[in-house]
């Protein structure tokens, strides 16, 4: 790949992992909630389905995605339930009275792999990045070299920085929390949380594949 190609793949990349997204608000939840240490599995799970899915596109399924509108629909309705079920929860759970509200923003009881998981769920809940993925790599791949190596290069450079961004944001967020500890606040960030989570998953269910 040239060097040309190469700040060109970069930039794609900040602007895909610096951009806002369903990601990056749920590691800011959980740096909030739980501090920045546990927000390092959601990092771990978000890369790690980055990398997933970057193996699905470079094995076909990506194209599969293109062609067939049945096989994406069922992939993209069952990822925005999954968000919107994550919304609902947050909604939906009890907040606590304020004295013991320093105490939820710090607990440390929230099991590493839970976040793990629901963060590898956030990032595998969205078809669309397989589609974009596959869309993307052939623009960058040199045919007559060698395939994986440079598909392995393309996608630890998305991963490493997609987890930078992330824990960039999961920062910011811990930076914050101690905002939370005033009464009612962490009702309305839970309903606000949990409403945009929602929002996402309602964007990925109307949204089309094109």
């Amino acid at each position: 790949m040239t060097i040309q190609s190469w700040l060109i793949y970069l930039t794609l990349v900040i602007i895909a992992t610096s951009t806002p997204g369903p990601a990056v608000f749920f590691i800011m939840t959980n740096s909030t909630l739980h501090g920045w240490r546990k927000a390092v599995f959601a990092a771990l799970g978000n890369i790690v389905g980055l990398f997933c899915l970057g193996t699905i596109a470079v094995t076909g399924l990506g194209t599969i995605l293109k062609t067939s509108e049945i096989i994406f629909n069922m992939i993209k309705y069952a990822g925005a339930a999954y968000l919107i079920y994550l919304g609902l929860k947050r909604i939906l759970q009890k907040s606590s009275d304020f004295s013991t509200l320093k105490d939820q923003l710090v607990t440390r009881d929230v099991a590493s792999q839970k976040i793990f998981f629901q963060a590898l769920g956030v990032a595998l809940s969205n078809p669309k990045a397989i589609v974009f993925l596959t869309a993307l790599f052939p623009q960058f791949v040199e045919t007559n070299q060698p395939l994986m190596p440079q598909f392995s290069m393309l996608i630890a450079v998305l991963m490493l920085f997609s987890f930078s961004f992330l824990m960039f944001y999961a920062l910011l967020a811990h930076k914050a929390k101690y905002w939370l500890t005033k009464p009612n606040r962490v009702s309305v960030f839970n309903r606000t949380s949990g409403s945009i989570f929602i929002g996402f998953g309602v964007l990925l269910a109307t949204s089309s594949n094109k």
